[in-house]
């Protein structure tokens, strides 16, 4: 009998310690899922209308083309043989587990500052929380001699920082420690919002690299990762915390809309994290100074308003607004808040690259519906009506008007991304009209 009640101890014991373990795990995978949102893993690791991290997605690079990676834990085609420490090498290193550099596609300079616990947290979601599916990965269309890989070893020797847990400056507040993290580790904002240098790597990493961090990048996709400093005229200076964390949250806000790339970062990652992190992000971005020491609050200037108020559309390109634009987003700029996004003071019409408002103008997009902003809201497109010059004539007013400090647009550069848009998107696969926050691509290749 005495045997019997400490066999029976035993088990219950046992019973209660594997239900903590299970506990534990499951809190570990759903701990990873949300980290795997804030990295929007699965924007790059999906192809349209494949299955969730089966990778194929194409992806352009100066030097061809490359097809992003199956990451489900399928055995054959995914990582499903991969070890923890082969996870965390792909992920923060930049090294396959057959030995060889990943492309910097994969934003590990990034990652290196991810702390081990999150990887861990990341590689049990991947390993135990994602469906397996059995897709073979594509070679890339990279000709030879530029498919060679080991010159991308010594890039990321080059380039890529040593991999070490991210670690708050000291006496840093907590909030912005956390925005930090989330922005240049998991975040990888600056894979599309800071500028790359002719040798293809970001020029900062962080703010202690230098006001080039967020700046703003080149054309990609026809569209402009725009300044996430604290600039007035092309940055986030005019924008407070509250506006900001409810742009990340619903991919709109008072008076701006989600456009291009960064409609699907909302779609996919944001709109899925925890106000707390959003705040955090937004408090860590507002923290970052101006990149240009001269720039100044925008200064509405009513001339134009007053002057198309009055029936006067003889300003260059003003007909055309009227005709096409302004039904939306009014005759004074100001648009309607959280549908049609203010044009006036708007930082992404002031660029010194026009490209986003040609592009938009062009093909014209789609404000999705999202959990915490239901509307579908949509713009048409005007490139099958408009001419080149009518397309230049407008933007040319648009970056020009309201005491906008854009510079005008000319027909040819009208025709130059008519072109490059005709062969490499459709209408169907761009995001609505600029905000006055947003930049133009996550959807940049990983």
């Amino acid at each position: 009998m005495k045997t019997l009640f400490s066999a029976l101890a035993f088990s219950l014991v046992a019973t209660s310690a594997f239900a903590q373990d299970a506990k534990s795990d499951s809190a570990l995978i759903q701990k990873g899922e949300y980290l795997s949102r804030a990295g929007d893993c699965v924007a790059c690791h999906t192809a349209k209308g494949g299955k969730p991290f089966a990778g194929g997605l194409p992806m352009e690079t100066p030097i061809g083309t490359i097809y992003s990676t199956n990451i489900t834990p399928d055995k054959g085609t995914g990582i499903g043989n991969y070890s923890f420490e082969d996870f965390d090498k792909a992920v923060r290193h930049g090294i396959a587990k057959s030995g060889n550099t990943l492309y910097p596609a994969m934003p590990y300079p990034s990652y290196a500052r991810v702390t081990e616990d999150d990887m861990r947290a990341l590689y049990a979601y991947f390993m135990h929380g994602v469906e397996p599916v059995a897709h073979e990965n594509k070679s890339t269309d990279i000709p030879w001699p530029l498919s060679m890989r080991w010159p991308l070893s010594i890039w990321r020797n080059l380039f890529a920082p040593e991999v070490s847990d991210f670690k708050p400056a000291p006496d840093q507040d907590p909030v912005i420690a956390r925005g930090a993290y989330l922005v240049e580790g998991l975040g990888h904002c600056g894979a599309c919002h800071t500028p790359r240098a002719i040798t293809m790597q970001e020029k900062a990493l962080s703010p202690a690299d230098g006001n080039d961090f967020l700046a703003g990048s080149a054309p990609l996709e026809g569209w402009i990762a725009k300044n996430l400093r604290g600039d007035h005229k092309d940055g986030l200076g005019s924008w407070d915390e509250d506006q900001l964390v409810e742009f990340l949250k619903t991919g709109r806000s008072k008076d701006s809309a989600v456009f291009g790339g960064m409609t699907e970062v909302v779609e996919h990652s944001l709109q899925h994290m925890s106000n707390q992190d959003l705040t955090a992000i937004a408090r860590y971005l507002k923290s970052l100074p101006a990149k240009d020491p001269n720039d100044k609050p925008f200064k509405p200037d009513r001339q134009v308003a007053e002057a198309l108020w009055k029936g006067d559309d003889t300003a260059r390109g003003a007909s055309v607004y009227v005709d096409n634009c302004a039904a939306c987003h009014r005759t004074d700029g100001k648009g309607y808040q959280r549908a049609f996004p203010a044009l006036a003071g708007n930082p992404v019409l002031q660029s010194d690259d026009p490209t986003s408002l040609v592009h938009i103008v062009l093909n014209g997009g789609t404000l999705p519906g999202l959990k915490h902003a239901p509307s579908t809201i949509v713009m048409p497109g005007f490139g099958w009506r408009l001419s080149d010059n009518q397309v230049a004539d407008v933007v040319s007013f648009i970056r020009t008007s309201w005491g906008n400090q854009g510079t005008p647009v000319s027909a040819d550069q009208v025709a130059k991304l008519r072109s490059d848009n005709n062969r490499t998107t459709s209408g169907d696969d761009i995001g609505q009209i600029s905000g006055q926050n947003e930049a133009g691509s996550t959807s940049v290749p990983r």
